[in-house]
């Protein structure tokens, strides 16, 4: 009798639990089970300056629950099942170079422009090879009860420091829809709607205003970075190349010390550089209610870069003393770059305001007049490169017939070039008809 008394109770007792599992699971999959949405629809896709817009079709799966609360915290997921664009016939892109972001509209009881952002994860692609794009993440905070539906809409592909941004040119169709219920979320909060998640790229600083700089005591400004096309004359011809800029200001009594950044590089050394032998500079363009240009330059390299080493990308600094007071911006110029007994000049084709600062007029400062200070020069006029005779097409005539070093300014093949060690990525133009 009590070896079946004991074994009753043990049956019994794993019934139970065994219930109570298959409860919990079951509670589990009704709480908020996930779903899986493809869509498809007609894109417009803009490329960096030089490439031709591109037509052509997304397709893309949302993921979300299907049920949530007011108060909740969700999770979504933007699929790339097919990009719009394909890697244009320029470079190779090599891996983990590419990187998506995008907006996911949510409406109904709620809207929201959800932010999602991938990580830069991706196989080599080849030159016109489809584009493979890693998935992107991001969340959105529920604050109202009733039918919130999520319908993917524009997003970037940054792609070697160039971005191509594309859009919808139809109307798209909902992608998921989430049930919110009013059940346990309490009172909103004020939390903002969206957080982008994933492995996110710094987001652009915003450009320094007149207020930042009215009375507060502030010394350090954050310009905005901005795309610049060139068209360049170098040692092996005329090329058009791009590349982002960020101008930064920092103020010393009543000057300003500026540092002009490049965008990290995409490229290898295409051939061995010899250390000292590569020095770059640029004339910064005045505009508001200061003219003329200031000078900054970058220090030579200080060791030899090996060929398929990855090239480094120096900070070009100059002195900035206002000729002016009021508002004043600073936008990319000419750069200049001597190397290997060559010069290398590229003229922005389009420029764009990267620093607005509130200045106040400094004695022989910038506008109409010229200045010195720590090597750095600020001049009322159109700068001039130096440093050796021009010759045709503004290059220096050195006599220099070495194609080997050409190389080190540049690959033939016009996918890329060096200029000093700043890289650009070569866009070439519409082909003739």
């Amino acid at each position: 009798m009590r070896r079946r008394g004991t074994t009753a109770r043990r049956t019994g007792a794993a019934g139970a639990a065994l219930v109570l599992c298959s409860a919990g699971v079951l509670l589990g999959v009704a709480a908020a089970p996930a779903q899986a949405a493809e869509v498809s629809f007609a894109t417009h896709c803009v490329p960096p300056a030089g490439i031709d817009p591109v037509d052509g079709t997304t397709k893309v799966e949302i993921t979300a629950p299907a049920t949530a609360k007011v108060g909740d915290t969700v999770d979504v997921v933007w699929k790339f099942v097919q990009a719009a664009s394909r890697n244009p016939d320029i470079i190779d892109l090599p891996a983990d170079s590419v990187q998506p972001s995008g907006v996911l509209k949510a409406a109904g009881a709620q809207t929201a422009d959800i932010a999602l952002r991938g990580t830069r994860k991706n196989p080599a692609i080849p030159k016109g090879g489809a584009m493979v794009l890693s998935d992107m993440k991001g969340s959105l905070k529920l604050t109202a009860a009733g039918e919130v539906t999520l319908t993917p809409d524009a997003y970037t592909v940054n792609a070697m420091s160039t971005d191509t941004r594309c859009a919808p040119k139809e109307t798209v169709q909902k992608a998921a829809t989430i049930q919110v219920t009013a059940g346990g979320g309490g009172t909103p909060t004020t939390t903002p709607t969206t957080t982008p998640t994933g492995t996110a790229t710094p987001t652009k600083p915003p450009t320094a205003t007149p207020t930042d700089t009215g009375g507060t005591g502030r010394t350090d400004f954050t310009g905005k970075e901005v795309l610049i096309p060139y068209a360049c004359k170098t040692p092996i011809g005329d090329k058009n190349a791009t590349s982002p800029v960020r101008i930064d200001a920092r103020k010393d009594g009543g000057s300003y010390g500026l540092t002009v950044r490049f965008g990290k590089s995409v490229m290898d050394s295409p051939a061995d550089i010899p250390k000292d032998s590569v020095k770059p500079s640029m004339e910064v363009v005045l505009g508001g209610a200061d003219k003329g240009t200031v000078h900054v330059e970058g220090p030579a390299n200080a060791a030899p870069i090996k060929s398929g080493d990855p090239i480094a990308i120096p900070d070009l600094t100059g002195t900035y003393k206002p000729g002016a007071s009021g508002t004043s911006t600073l936008s990319p110029g000419v750069l200049t770059v001597k190397a290997l007994g060559t010069t290398t000049t590229c003229t922005p084709t389009r420029t764009e305001v990267s620093l607005t600062l509130d200045t106040a007029q400094q004695p022989g400062g910038a506008s109409g007049g010229t200045s010195t200070s720590g090597g750095s020069s600020v001049s009322g006029g159109t700068s001039s490169s130096t440093g050796g005779s021009s010759g045709a097409g503004g290059l220096a005539e050195t006599g220099a017939g070495d194609h080997g070093a050409l190389k080190a300014l540049g690959l033939v093949a016009g996918t890329a070039i060096l200029l000093g060690v700043a890289v650009f990525t070569f866009l070439p133009g519409r082909r003739t008809r």
